[in-house]
């Protein structure tokens, strides 16, 4: 991959007021933070709303596994902005969901719960389908080089929104109760509506066959010397991820001797650790590379994993690495997702996004439910010094000249060993 050799903050400022001057990007940049806002507002305010009118833990948790279920029909969902105009989709989704948000406070109370399920599912299949035609709206629109920057700047809107909305959805719930949130992620959604409908989209040719149409993104990441090792890396550290939310808790508890509450510091530092990449991650791709670029930030995820649950009850330590953990993560999710807009041909890429990031995202909501019962039964240290040791393997495996290197040089070490073992004389019979 070809890259500019410039100084990396004047090279990042450089390539954000390019991507500044592109339409396409500015208008669904724009869509992500106004249509963000009100999901990250609602991502917690649903929780509260179910546990306020059931009085139940478990289906307060369940909200959030009803927004993360559609992940794993991704590559179906994802078929959609292949096989229907993308720029109208966008519009039509958005409205879609906008609606549906609005009509569920005219719901009676005996309803309520059932439908705010009901519409949280479709919530989260509305998000999967956003989510690759967009990339693939933006594929098609933004230069080659300036996709790295793109992706980089998402993500810090995603995560810049998510330190703000929350607290905002909450405060509104605590004061005014469900509805003024419900409104407000409604009128997100028309408002992303109306940004989405200025785009101008030159829309693919539809693909010859649909036949087997779904699994075409999954084969074509299968199938990819490029893309394969990036998403199997990605969904390895996701994994990871997972066991480390799972244990957030457990390290304030047990590790930190601090209030619950600590833990809103914790994911306030990642995220402002999620900033600091989304800014930077451009100029360090054509810097690194895909690869080097995924390693490098899945290698700073590990090590801070290691770093916090080691901490000795430091805050600051704990805090620092909290904000590595930010900056690493979303490192591997940057370079698959530039790497799938890259090398996926047109007529295919939103089914092909959309499978890279069911392959992405379903272990990390297997994870958080698999640890949050081992925790019941291991220890958070070794739990998650294991996770971090094996964070560093993935990231020395996917730096392949590295993994290489030291592969072969263990591999002559055995030899060497066979071999002097081959030439031991043999011991007298009878000996001990």
């Amino acid at each position: 991959m070809g890259g500019a050799r410039g100084g990396g903050g004047a090279e990042a400022v450089v390539r954000v007021r390019e991507v500044a001057g592109d339409r396409t990007a500015v208008l669904c940049l724009t869509g992500v933070l106004v249509s963000g806002f009100g999901t990250s507002a609602m991502w917690l305010t649903a929780g509260i709303w179910v546990k306020s009118l059931t009085g139940s833990d478990s289906l307060a948790a369940l909200t959030v596994f009803a927004m993360w279920a559609p992940v794993l029909a991704g590559p179906a969902l994802g078929s959609l902005a292949d096989r229907l105009p993308r720029g109208p989709l966008l519009v039509g989704v958005n409205l879609l969901l906008a609606g549906l948000l609005a009509a569920l406070p005219l719901t009676g109370p005996a309803l309520r719960v059932p439908a705010l399920f009901a519409v949280l599912f479709v919530y989260g299949a509305g998000g999967v389908v956003l989510d690759a035609a967009e990339a693939a709206v933006v594929a098609g629109a933004v230069e080659d080089r300036l996709l790295g920057d793109f992706n980089g700047l998402r993500t810090t809107v995603n995560e810049g929104v998510k330190l703000v909305a929350p607290a905002a959805g909450a405060g509104l719930f605590a004061r005014f109760g469900a509805g003024p949130v419900v409104v407000l992620d409604a009128l997100s959604f028309a408002l992303a509506a109306l940004v989405f409908a200025r785009l101008r989209v030159a829309e693919p040719a539809p693909a010859p066959s649909r036949r087997g149409g779904t699994a075409a993104g999954l084969r074509g990441l299968r199938g990819s010397p490029a893309l394969r090792p990036l998403v199997y890396a990605g969904a390895l550290t996701m994994l990871l991820a997972g066991l480390n939310g799972a244990a957030v808790y457990a390290v304030v508890d047990e590790v930190l001797a601090r209030s619950p509450a600590y833990a809103g510091v914790l994911y306030a530092a990642q995220g402002a650790g999620s900033v600091l990449a989304g800014t930077t991650a451009g100029p360090l791709l054509r810097r690194l590379g895909e690869r080097r670029f995924a390693a490098a930030g899945i290698a700073v995820f590990a090590a801070a994993v290691g770093v916090r649950v080691l901490s000795g009850g430091s805050g600051a330590v704990a805090v620092g690495a909290s904000v590595a953990i930010g900056a690493g993560l979303p490192c591997v999710l940057i370079a698959a997702l530039t790497a799938v807009q890259r090398e996926t041909p047109d007529r295919v890429l939103g089914r092909t996004v959309a499978a890279a990031h069911t392959l992405l995202m379903a272990p990390n909501a297997v994870a958080l439910a698999v640890g949050a019962g081992l925790l019941t039964a291991v220890d958070v240290r070794p739990l998650l010094g294991s996770a971090a040791v094996a964070g560093l393997l993935v990231a020395a495996r996917l730096n392949g000249r590295w993994w290489n290197r030291k592969a072969g040089r263990w591999r002559r070490k055995a030899g060497r060993w066979r071999r002097k073992a081959g030439r031991a004389p043999a011991r007298p019979s009878g000996s001990l």
